[in-house]
């Protein structure tokens, strides 16, 4: 069915332009652009006086595969939510699965060089699963470095992920932060000949622990120069820490230098993983200026009390989700650290959303789905999988003029989704309003937008989101969620 959204500020980041014009959609794409337009007969007709209309919001970093985690995502203006950090393998087989199971946004991922690299070491047969991937993470047998026979094996499986759909290849690199860098650099290589983009979780700064064997920010812009592959720095806020600038002004030189690298960040002073991952370990945390009481458990609420009770958790149950708090957001210098992240040109706002999770009680197991909505009470997760977009509208648009409604647009739609346009040409139809374009489509009202999730409330909607189309359905109507809409489709690699 035509919508026909009448009146509203209409927002391209491809082209400048914001106007008040309407806009139709017709048969999932952009049909028209201009003012005065003609309802078609049965269109459904949309007063969008007062409000903005823009590009969804193209989250490169969302480890949310549920229907539950697509809808607070879609109540924070996300339109398409790719996990490309982590990625799942086998792709064919995760890809099938959300098909299934149905998604209200749009999906994809990477070929997972961490679960790559446990088959070739472990023989661990890859399950398209993050919690698998989760639990992988407090495992050390994988993060060794290979043999010459294991780096053969583990760069085959990855090539065979990306002829099978892999938007590119998620490399965790913070995780076996130990492994020989030149097997980094053999990655790369495969990239680039691939004409795919690699996503990184950076080894950690020479200033955490000058042991590393190599800073993991130079090994980034390394590989780059070196090969010529597209080098995508996941989280620099929450890698860099306190040393964002020394970060961002090597980023600088590099992409001045031709080196195709693009940043991400999101507007947090804490993160989420698994509590056995290596940075967490006891005799790791002072290099990252924290100590054991900076770690939650997700599902319980625990607060780590000491360096004794972390040993036990990371023994018991390194997979557990955790929060770590590594910058203080009530602290103005900490937060002066946040904000050159995202003010940085030309960075990306991801989320890196995590699973929402509702423990289950008397032994029963924990559910990582839920159907209802609103969602039921007793879930958790962390409050960026609810709140990063808006959050980020609200500090750099609303309350420090930071950027410009157009810049907004830029960062959360436009940007990201040209990270893939040679990798998956479907993505250039996204991140933008031109006729014919997709109809993923965000209309938000600028004076309301705002998170509200907290780490005590995690689950808690974004507001400001009046509507939310992908390819032409309304996920989001009226600021709520449309229940039996699930018109998401799979954004596949094309090797």
């Amino acid at each position: 069915m035509d919508t026909l959204l009448r009146g509203g500020r209409v927002i391209d980041p491809k082209t400048g332009s914001d106007r008040i014009s309407d806009l139709l959609i017709s048969d999932g794409r952009i049909a028209e652009i201009r003012s005065g337009i003609a309802a078609p007969e049965a269109a459904t007709v949309i007063d969008a006086d007062g409000l903005i209309v823009g590009p969804g919001f193209v989250d490169l970093h969302s480890h949310v595969h549920s229907i539950a985690g697509h809808r607070l995502q879609a109540m924070d203006g996300v339109t398409t939510a790719l996990d490309l950090e982590a990625g799942l393998m086998p792709v064919a087989e995760a890809i099938a699965r959300a098909g299934r199971e149905g998604r209200p946004l749009n999906y994809g991922f990477s070929a997972s060089w961490a679960q790559a690299r446990a088959y070739a070491h472990l023989e661990r047969v890859p399950v398209a699963d993050f919690t698998a991937s989760m639990d992988l993470l407090g495992n050390p047998s994988w993060q060794r470095s290979s043999s010459p026979a294991e780096r053969r094996r583990w760069l085959g499986l990855l090539e065979n992920e990306l002829t099978a759909g892999a938007l590119g290849i998620g490399v965790l690199m913070g995780y076996a932060p130990r492994s020989d860098p030149d097997e980094y650099l053999e990655l790369a290589q495969l990239a680039a000949a691939a004409h795919a983009p690699t996503f990184t979780h950076v080894r950690e700064l020479i200033e955490a622990d000058p042991a590393t064997p190599i800073d993991g920010s130079e090994e980034l812009v390394r590989a780059a120069a070196e090969t010529g592959a597209a080098m995508h720095h996941c989280h620099v806020n929450s890698t860099s820490l306190r040393h964002i600038d020394r970060v961002l002004a090597l980023l600088d030189r590099s992409r001045a230098a031709g080196s195709r690298v693009t940043v991400e960040a999101y507007p947090y002073g804490a993160g989420s993983t698994a509590i056995g991952a290596f940075f967490l370990a006891p005799e790791k945390l002072a290099g990252l200026g924290i100590a054991p009481t900076a770690l939650v458990l997700v599902d319980t609420g625990e607060r780590i009390a000491d360096e004794a009770r972390l040993r036990e958790v990371r023994a018991s149950d390194p997979g557990a989700a955790c929060i770590v708090t590594f910058l203080d957001e009530a602290d103005p210098l900490d937060r002066a650290h946040l904000h050159r992240a995202l003010a940085y040109p030309d960075a990306i706002v991801a989320s890196d959303a995590m699973p929402i999770s509702w423990p289950g009680s008397g032994g029963a197991p924990t559910v990582y789905e839920q159907r209802r909505w609103p969602l039921p009470e007793g879930g958790h997760t962390h409050p960026r999988t609810a709140g990063t977009f808006a959050k980020s509208l609200r500090l750099m648009v609303r309350e420090s003029g930071t950027w410009s409604w157009i810049e907004a647009f830029r960062r959360c739609s436009y940007l990201p989704a040209r990270v893939l346009d040679e990798a998956s040409p479907a993505m250039r139809a996204k991140g933008h309003l031109s006729v014919g374009a997709d109809a993923d489509i965000v209309v938000l009202d600028p004076a309301a937008i705002t998170d509200r999730a907290t780490y005590a409330d995690s689950t808690r909607p974004s507001q400001g989101v009046r509507q939310l189309y992908v390819h032409g359905t309304a996920v989001v109507h009226a600021g709520d969620i449309v229940a039996d809409a699930h018109p998401g489709r799979a954004v596949r690699g094309e090797a």
